[in-house]
């Protein structure tokens, strides 16, 4: 298996064990001389241990109280994810005869990528059992938990069990094979100190991605705001200013006016059929940027046709930041509003009057129904808009592309440094797991 960059930079900053051998496990490689070997199932030979699927537990058996019902999409890559609030009954677990979990059993999931990714279950102050597709592991004396965790991250063993997965739309690996997964571990206190060192290197890993995400945050918050001010204040900071008449909008500049938004666009509907023109649904956009995003869904029967220089909204409560500029002709399928800009609005300033933050909060506390909340087309054609002169539409609409070009670069090169990091830690935890470097005189006491 070849090295990527970070594997080169995680095994050239520490120093490897002094001598190896061949483990006979092609996805082993090498190990270190006194490392052992074993399959997982064996690892949970003796007393108190445990090897076993979770609970075959069906929809009709779900309640709204009483155990904890968590599943695989509870386990994450080393971390338990808090998500669901599924639970059974006393009834039903003595009548399923289930297994109880208990804090620090380890979970490891059969389902979906990646397969045979690990959790450490915690304390969540309640009995807990899990889905079939989970399996439940309490390891002998021999082995850390928070070692197998780790070892349950690396690429490596991520590869091994994407190759023995089964299933064409689903993929899973059986109890069967997950336990003939061989492996190889030192001694539980060097486990524990390979444990310790990967701790305390990867909390520094997630800090630093902490703060990148953080930056993200803010570089959004940013865009926002200023997509916002230049679509309500104009560009001009001296511009004299006057009363809109509008509580949410306040001052705007004096020779802006104010029209409701059936007046600046008109609300398309006619429909055609989809044959082979560009289709738009609501998971074809990007919140907050209007950018496209390609999906492999295929879209049939007819809906609202847009041409280039149309605005399409998503009127869905989750979705009302999802506005796009319409480049070409086509359809916007499904829960899509397509406005197109009357002759005094520019298309550009459209698309950023449509993305004005204090806009869609009204939209968003306009939105009726329980299940799948959506705002009405009459509710949003009634709305006042601040409207300025088309000229100054267009210098709007040209800094705002600038502006939020170098802010999206910002956001480009944070995502970029998370994405180096996360491929440093998982490069760190495989090499140090697998014995590819020696960590024990790395360790802060």
């Amino acid at each position: 298996m070849g090295l990527n960059h970070e594997d080169t930079k995680a095994r050239s900053k520490y120093k490897p064990y002094p001598s190896y051998k061949d483990s006979g496990v092609e996805w082993l490689g090498e190990i270190p001389e006194h490392w052992l070997k074993s399959a997982i199932k064996f690892m949970a030979i003796g007393k108190d241990t445990l090897f076993i699927d979770g609970d075959w537990i069906e929809s009709k058996d779900i309640s709204d109280s009483g155990i904890k019902y968590i599943t695989t999409g509870n386990v994450g890559v080393g971390i338990y994810k808090e998500q669901g609030s599924g639970f059974i009954s006393d009834e039903t677990f003595k009548k399923l005869n289930c297994t109880e979990l208990f804090a620090g059993d380890l979970l490891v999931s059969r389902l979906n990528a990646p397969i045979g990714r690990a959790c450490i279950v915690p304390e969540l102050n309640n009995r807990v059992v899990t889905s079939v597709d989970n399996v439940v592991i309490r390891p002998n004396i021999d082995f850390s938990k928070q070692f197998l965790k780790y070892l349950f991250t690396s690429s490596e063993y991520f590869q091994h069990t994407s190759n023995l997965a089964r299933g064409s739309t689903m993929q899973r690996i059986s109890r069967g094979l997950l336990g003939n997964v061989r492996f190889s571990y030192p001694s539980l206190d060097e486990q524990k100190s390979i444990t310790s060192f990967l701790d305390q290197e990867t909390g520094k890993i997630d800090l630093l991605i902490e703060k990148q995400q953080a930056m993200i945050a803010l570089l959004k918050e940013k865009r926002q705001a200023v997509i916002s001010h230049a679509v309500t204040k104009g560009l001009n900071p001296n511009t004299p200013l006057k009363d809109s008449g509008i509580k949410w909008l306040g001052q705007i500049p004096e020779d802006w006016v104010v029209k409701r938004l059936k007046f600046n666009y008109k609300l398309q509907s006619k429909k055609v059929e989809i044959t082979n023109q560009q289709v738009i649904a609501l998971e074809n956009i990007e919140g907050w940027t209007g950018r496209l995003v390609s999906t492999d869904s295929a879209y049939q029967g007819q809906d609202v046709e847009f041409l280039d220089g149309d605005i399409l909204f998503g009127k869905l409560r989750p979705y009302l930041a999802k506005v796009y500029r319409c480049k070409s002709l086509g359809v916007g399928f499904g829960d899509i509003l397509v406005y197109r800009p009357k002759s005094h609005m520019d298309s550009d300033f459209s698309f950023y009057q449509f993305l004005n933050e204090q806009f869609i909060s009204i939209v968003d506390s306009s939105t009726y129904g329980t299940k799948m909340p959506r705002a009405s087309s009459e509710f949003i054609g009634e709305m006042y808009l601040p409207t300025p002169p088309k000229p100054e539409q267009k210098e709007i609409a040209s800094y705002l592309d600038t502006q939020t070009q170098k802010i999206d670069t910002l956001i480009e090169k944070s995502q970029q440094a998370i994405t180096l990091l996360k491929e440093r830690k998982t490069a760190l935890i495989s090499a140090a797991v697998t014995g590819k470097i020696d960590v024990r005189e790395h360790i802060n006491v």
